[in-house]
């Protein structure tokens, strides 16, 4: 979706409506409402709404973990800074969670229950017996053992009661005048190891570093995909001319290398979310 300006006139159809009134009257049915809050699209229009809603019986839950960059951390802060929204910030040492460490193919469903578990109490030390997440309809289409974790720990998730999908998400975002509805997608930095390489906080920090680098020369939408001492590095097609341009592979390369990388290569299919479960569907 372009990054284009709010101008508060977007158009809302009948049906988007009526699916927003759905999640309304679910979370007013709540009564007080913790949201795991990322920072993302969803997890920030889901709290916005709750917001609206609750008023100050919603509250933001942020798991601080080693596997979320500093920059997405500081930007679900500014958020409820912005939005007078009560945020606690709950440290949750993942890497204590051997089964994530060793990266199966479970290791989400690992990390997202030790993160839930946390979270839930946060809540429940706060008074509040609901738990939700940001979980939307195209979720459903993808491997995601986090799911799994969601219902065992009894979090609910309102937009995906409600049948809202990324992009409905995304337009209803820029109607409330969010500044995250064209966010790029985002998802943790362990998603870049190939499953069964083990996870170590130097690696998480060195795909931390390198993504950020092509962030600050403009690369909004990036993945670094860790095989071995491999950089894989993956853009939208658009931005491969200008990535492979003299210009910025000569210092790119030279920047990756000195961050612990061996080899630094470039994906040729592009940008894609979630590219490293295309081994599972192979096995």
């Amino acid at each position: 979706m372009k990054n284009e300006a709010y101008t508060g006139k977007e158009e809302i159809s009948p049906e988007l409506q009526e699916k927003l009134d759905r999640l309304r009257e679910k979370i007013r049915g709540l009564g007080s409402l913790a949201i795991g809050f990322s920072g993302g699209v969803d997890s920030s229009f889901l709290l916005a709404v709750a917001q609206e809603v609750l008023g100050e019986k919603a509250l933001a839950l942020t798991a601080d973990v080693i596997s979320v960059p500093e920059r997405e951390l500081a930007e679900a802060k500014a958020f409820c800074e912005a939005r007078g929204i009560r945020q606690i910030l709950c440290r949750v040492d993942v890497m204590e969670e051997e089964n994530f460490r060793y990266n199966s193919p479970e290791r989400c469903y690992f990390c997202k229950r030790r993160i839930f578990r946390a979270l839930k109490k946060a809540a429940e030390e706060n008074g509040i017996a609901f738990l939700a997440e940001g979980s939307n309809m195209d979720d459903l289409g993808d491997y995601r053992p986090g799911h799994r974790a969601v219902k065992e720990l009894e979090v609910i998730s309102p937009l995906l009661e409600a049948g809202l999908y990324k992009d409905e998400i995304r337009l209803l975002s820029k109607a409330m005048g969010l500044p995250t509805w064209s966010k790029p997608a985002y998802a943790c930095l362990a998603s870049r190891f190939v499953y069964g390489e083990e996870i170590t906080k130097e690696k998480l920090s060195m795909i931390e570093r390198a993504e950020q680098y092509l962030i600050e020369r403009g690369f909004a939408e990036e993945r670094v995909r860790l095989h071995g001492d491999i950089a894989r590095i993956e853009v939208p097609e658009r931005d491969i001319p200008r990535l492979t341009s003299d210009e910025i592979r000569r210092d790119l390369h030279e920047a990756f290398s000195k961050m612990g990388f061996m080899f630094v290569t470039l994906d040729l299919g592009g940008f894609r979310t979630g590219s490293m479960n295309r081994a599972l569907q192979k096995t």
